[in-house]
């Protein structure tokens, strides 16, 4: 027998709020899609759908559409950065669909637009530096997402269970912002650690 879903109260208007501050962080990384893809207006549509959303809008079956084709335009771009730029743009847009369900998959729904946008921006400057890039430029990307977060944002997160550190890139970032808009101090302790080395 399986384990019964646990749900929790999620208004409309938490999911504005939501929706509001996950377009303002991937609206930080829609450059860098842009630079590579200029007349590709996907990722920046499904900013738009969000901030319509967020405004007041209503969340019609398109705000889904939108989140869809900037995900899709994350595939064929072919270069790491702008795919993360426009997976960010999809992740906002998706934002107004997040599940009220007591799973830690749905915190990807909330810190997904931040954590590519942070991956996006890390990328970008990663590349024109060459091998190698610069951490500290997520980690400021993180610590900007975490410090402009509503409280409707931390409320909903605070909700589900708190993500484990995962291998890859994205899930540093995902764990970053999720323990970071909980409250704990995984940035500090990242940016100790890697004074002393």
């Amino acid at each position: 027998m399986g384990r019964e879903r646990k749900y929790f109260v999620l208004e409309l208007e938490s999911l504005r709020v939501l929706g509001g501050w996950a377009a303002a962080c991937a609206e930080r990384a829609l450059p860098v899609f842009e630079e590579v893809a200029t007349s590709d207006p996907r990722p920046r549509a499904a900013i738009a759908g969000i901030r319509a959303f967020a405004a007041g809008g209503r969340r019609t079956a398109q705000l889904r559409v939108l989140a869809l084709q900037a995900h899709a335009a994350a595939r064929e771009v072919g270069e790491p950065a702008a795919a993360a730029a426009a997976n960010a743009a999809g992740s906002a847009a998706a934002s107004a669909y997040t599940h009220p369900l007591v799973d830690v998959h749905q915190t990807k729904h909330v810190v997904g637009a931040a954590a590519y946008a942070a991956l996006a921006l890390a990328l970008d400057r990663q590349a024109s530096a060459g091998a190698g890039g610069d951490p500290a430029i997520s980690d400021r990307a993180v610590q900007w997402a975490i410090q402009q977060a509503p409280g409707a944002v931390r409320d909903i997160l605070l909700q589900m269970p708190a993500r484990q550190m995962g291998k890859s890139r994205l899930d540093g970032l995902l764990y970053a912002l999720d323990a970071g808009l909980r409250g704990d101090k995984v940035l500090q302790t990242k940016s100790e650690a890697r004074s002393r080395s």
